[in-house]
């Protein structure tokens, strides 16, 4: 008898210890607008999430005209772009593909701004590993 108690006290303890550890926080944020409010939006996301959980994983990804956010001609606030960037849990990651339908390169970039090939791949592969999707728009 007191070895089927100990046998199953063991497996309600691993039970508790499985299920009590917090959960990850992973977000893929899907930009392909340039309105300045959804980009205002966007960044005051980012940086209440880090504020209320630093060890979120955080990635924007831009394609489309959402890449007006990172380029040094028509950066929406690129200090604190800059200052997420820096974070290592912050990714803002650009699609080549738009890159190049706006004639633009990896040096019309703000610093810290990634390159992917395929943008919207890059967002089905985070859903795939079990992040969380977020399309910014209003």
């Amino acid at each position: 008898m007191k070895r089927k108690f100990s046998i199953v006290s063991g497996l309600l303890f691993m039970h508790l210890l499985l299920f009590s550890q917090e959960r990850r926080y992973d977000v893929v944020f899907d930009l392909t607008g340039n309105d300045s409010i959804v980009q205002k939006s966007l960044l005051r996301w980012v940086d209440g999430i880090l504020k209320a959980n630093p060890a979120a994983n955080l990635e924007v990804v831009m394609y489309g005209q959402g890449i007006d956010l990172v380029t040094n001609a028509h950066a929406y606030r690129p200090d604190l772009i800059t200052s997420l960037t820096a974070k290592k849990q912050v990714t803002f990651v650009v699609c080549e593909q738009a890159l190049k339908n706006h004639l633009l390169d990896k040096t019309d970039l703000l610093p810290g701004i990634r390159t992917v090939p395929d943008g919207i791949y890059e967002i089905i592969s985070k859903q795939a590993d079990g992040w969380g999707y977020i399309k910014v728009a209003h």
